[in-house]
């Protein structure tokens, strides 16, 4: 297509007279100053390789090359060895997502995906303790300082590429709760859950669903009880809530299928069960999507 192109341009050129020698001298011009960006605005040898659904709560990995720089609506990514990048999409999220990848030469790709709207369910939560649900002042205390130390936990981007591997199941047992249900404490609207809840007796293993670094371990936080957290890589954090028992330390470096506690029923819980919730940095992201049918 490309030597087509020029062929017939310079037999127009050979038989151009007047303002025609112009628009030839034009074209010629700017296919010469064309860069490669204009040139390769869609080339498709740059798209990356992208894992995981464009739906609400979904957690995307994505693989490009390593110099690339990619950007998600216009804000740039943290592009790790071998080209790994992830990203989360909220649980309220409607507007397409736009990606971009850039290679030092100017070389550029991009692509916008639609986001496939979810149903969430209601849920009603009966027989929770009352200081947990509509706490008095000095137990919103007691919560702030809880989720500042959240907070900072996950205030880290690291290097871990945990993320990019297959997850797994961190308990066996019911499922008693899930991501993105409207919940409705003791008779009082709440926030939407956004955890997985897999009930089994007090004392039931969990494991790590994924590798990762332990950044917090908390026995007895007002909310969430027994809690750790655990740092996948790139912003991606798993916590683990109303744990019985905790079998790791903060700084430990746990792999996939390692024992990190037990379940229990610590916190703000009617009975045993392990609460699994998944972040993108502040974007909530649904750790059901990522797991094998059981």
């Amino acid at each position: 297509m490309h030597n087509m192109f020029w062929q017939r341009l310079r037999c127009l050129c050979s038989r151009a007279t007047g303002s025609q020698v112009l628009f030839c001298l034009f074209i010629i011009g700017s296919a010469f100053f064309m860069g490669p960006a204009q040139a390769n605005e869609s080339n498709g040898n740059l798209a990356p390789e992208l894992q995981g659904e464009f739906v609400q709560g979904a957690m995307i990995v994505g693989r490009s090359r390593e110099s690339a720089t990619v950007y998600l609506n216009n804000e740039r990514l943290k592009v790790g060895s071998d080209g790994y990048f992830v990203f989360g999409i909220g649980r309220d999220d409607e507007n397409d997502i736009h990606l971009k990848v850039a290679l030092p030469s100017g070389e550029t790709w991009q692509e916008s995906y639609s986001i496939q709207s979810r149903e969430f369910n209601i849920q009603r939560v009966d027989g929770l303790p009352q200081r947990t649900v509509t706490p008095d002042p000095e137990v919103q205390q007691l919560i702030r300082a809880d989720n500042v130390k959240i907070a900072e936990a996950r205030n880290i981007n690291s290097d871990r590429l945990d993320f990019s591997e297959a997850f797994v199941w961190p308990a066996e047992g019911r499922i008693s709760g899930v991501y993105g249900s409207q919940r409705i404490l003791n008779g009082n609207p709440s926030a939407p859950h956004w955890g997985l809840d897999i009930a089994a007796p007090t004392g039931t293993p969990v494991y790590a669903p994924a590798g990762g670094e332990v950044r917090l371990t908390a026995p007895d936080m007002v909310l969430s009880g027994g809690t750790i957290i655990i740092d996948h890589g790139h912003n991606i954090f798993s916590s683990f809530l109303h744990l019985h028992a905790i079998h790791v330390e903060e700084g430990q470096v746990v792999q996939l299928g390692d024992l990190i506690g037990e379940i229990g029923a610590t916190g703000r819980a009617t009975g045993p069960h392990l609460d699994w919730r998944m972040n993108w940095g502040a974007v909530r992201v649904d750790p059901a999507l990522l797991l094998p049918e059981r």
